[in-house]
C-alpha cells in the first residue's frame, strides 16, 4: 500500500488564488450573449506583433543550443542591457559584470529575489508591499518565510503609498520593500521626493528596495519618460545604488512576452548574492533568447512605434471610459483603473454576461487592510489588443455602463 504524502511546505497554504483563477471562477456558469465574440480586456499580456528582427535574431541564435548557457549570462547581453540602462536613464556607465544580471523575465526574478534577501530567522521578518499590487510580491514574501505588510494606495492620496505613515516598529523589522513604478494597476509614477523618502528610510533601517519597472517603456509623452529608481538614486549622489535593485523586461517594451527575458540591475553586492542564488535555482538564459534580447535592447525604433500604438488607443478610448466611469488617463503602463461606484466583481460578471467583455475586478488585486481593500470598487482594463478590438471592447463596456 503506498505511503501517504509527507507534509509539504506549510507556506504554500498561505497563498491566495491567483487573480485570473478567481476571474475564471467568477465567470463559471455565465454564458455571454451568443451573437458576440468574447473580448478580453482583463489580462496584461502584450498583443502587438513581435518585431520580425527579434524573431530573426532568435532563429539565428539557435546555433548556440548545443551549449549549456551560464547563469551569469552572455557578456554581450550584459553589456547591451548596461548600455541601454545608461542611455535610457542618463546614468554613468554601469559595470555590466557586477551591476547587471540577465533574468528569465521580471516575474521570475521578482519572486526569486525575495528568497535571496529575506532572513526568515529574524523575528518578525517583514516585506512591505503596495496595495493593490502584483501578486508575485505577496507569494514571494510568504514563501521566503516573511510576513507582508500592505501599504494602501488610495484615490484620496493620488494612489501614492503613504510611506511615512508606517511606524518605526514596522520599519525596524522590514527587510525588503517592493515598489512598482509605473504602477500596476494605477499607472502612477513614483516621484523624486518619494524616492528620496524611501532611500532615507532604507539608510536608517537597512532594508532593500526592489523596484519593478517592467512598464517603464509604455508612456504617451515621448519628451517625458518615467523616472526610474536608478536615475533617482544617481541624482541624489547615491553612488553604487546602495540597497537598491531594479527589474525590467522585454515583454512590454518589445512585445515578446514569450521570450521570457529581462534584467536586474543596481547594487553590486546584491547582484552578487542574487547570482549565487540563481546558480542553484537553474535560471540560465538560452543562447537563442540571449541573441534575440541583444537585438531588442540595441534598438529603440520598434519601442517608439510600440508606444505610438498605445498612445493612439489611450487618446481615443480613455476619455470615452472616463465619461461613464471615473477613469483618468494614467501616467504610464497600459491599464485604465476605472471606478465603477459599487461591487467590482459583480460589475465584471454582469459585463461579461451582457457584453462578452472581461475585465479584472480591482478587489482581486488588493487585500483588506484597516477595513479597506483599496482595489474594491475598481476594475482594471488592459488596452493590450490591437486598436479595433480594444475599441469594440470599450464600445461594449460604455454601452453597458450607461444602461447599468
Amino acid at each position: 500500500m503506498p505511503s501517504s504524502l509527507k507534509p509539504l511546505n506549510p507556506q504554500l497554504a498561505l497563498l491566495q488564488p491567483y487573480p485570473f483563477e478567481r476571474l475564471r471562477q467568477l465567470f463559471a456558469g455565465v454564458t455571454p450573449a451568443a451573437a458576440m465574440s468574447p473580448i478580453s480586456l482583463s489580462i496584461g499580456e502584450p498583443r502587438h506583433p513581435t518585431p520580425q528582427f527579434i524573431r530573426d535574431a532568435l532563429a539565428t541564435g539557435s546555433v548556440g543550443l548545443s551549449n549549456y548557457p551560464t547563469t551569469a549570462g552572455a557578456p554581450a547581453l550584459r553589456e547591451a542591457i548596461a548600455a541601454w540602462l545608461s542611455r535610457r536613464h542618463r546614468l554613468p556607465a554601469l559595470d555590466p559584470m557586477s551591476q547587471v544580471l540577465p533574468v528569465l523575465g521580471s516575474r521570475e526574478a521578482l519572486f526569486a529575489f525575495a528568497q535571496t534577501v529575506v532572513d526568515a530567522s529574524r523575528v518578525g521578518a517583514t516585506v512591505i508591499v503596495p496595495n493593490p499590487f502584483y501578486q508575485i510580491y505577496e507569494g514571494a514574501t510568504l514563501l521566503a518565510g516573511a510576513a507582508p505588510h500592505y501599504v494602501n494606495s488610495l484615490a484620496a492620496n493620488g494612489f501614492a503609498p503613504q510611506w511615512r505613515e508606517i511606524g518605526d516598529a514596522v520599519w525596524a523589522r522590514t527587510q525588503l520593500v517592493y515598489v512598482c513604478s509605473p504602477d500596476n494597476p494605477t499607472g502612477r509614477i513614483t516621484t523624486p521626493d518619494e524616492w528620496r523618502t524611501l532611500f532615507d528610510l532604507s539608510d536608517r533601517h537597512g532594508f532593500v528596495i526592489a523596484s519593478d519597472e517592467c512598464y517603464s517603456e509604455i508612456y504617451c509623452d515621448e519628451a517625458h519618460p518615467p523616472l526610474g529608481a536608478l536615475a533617482a538614486a544617481a541624482a541624489l549622489g547615491r553612488d553604487g545604488f546602495p540597497r537598491l535593485v531594479v527589474f525590467g523586461s522585454l515583454s512590454k517594451r518589445s512585445n515578446c512576452p514569450g521570450l521570457r527575458s529581462g534584467y536586474v540591475a543596481g547594487d553590486a553586492a546584491l547582484i552578487k548574492a542574487f547570482l549565487l542564488y540563481r546558480t542553484y535555482h537553474g535560471s540560465a538564459m538560452s543562447p537563442a533568447v540571449a541573441a534575440a534580447s541583444i537585438a531588442a535592447w540595441n534598438d529603440e525604433a520598434h519601442v517608439r512605434a510600440n508606444r505610438a500604438l498605445y498612445a493612439q488607443k489611450f487618446a481615443a478610448l480613455a476619455p470615452r471610459v472616463d465619461a461613464v466611469l471615473t477613469a483618468p488617463t494614467p501616467e504610464a503602463a497600459f491599464y485604465l483603473w476605472a471606478n465603477v461606484g459599487g461591487d467590482d466583481a459583480d460589475f465584471a460578471r454582469r459585463l461579461y454576461a451582457d457584453q462578452a467583455v472581461s475585465v479584472l475586478p480591482g478587489s482581486y488585486l488588493g487585500r483588506t487592510v484597516g477595513g479597506v481593500n483599496p482595489g474594491a470598487g475598481y476594475i482594471r482594463i488592459a488596452l493590450v489588443a490591437e486598436f479595433d478590438e480594444c475599441a469594440e471592447g470599450i464600445d461594449r463596456l460604455v454601452r453597458f455602463a450607461r444602461s447599468d
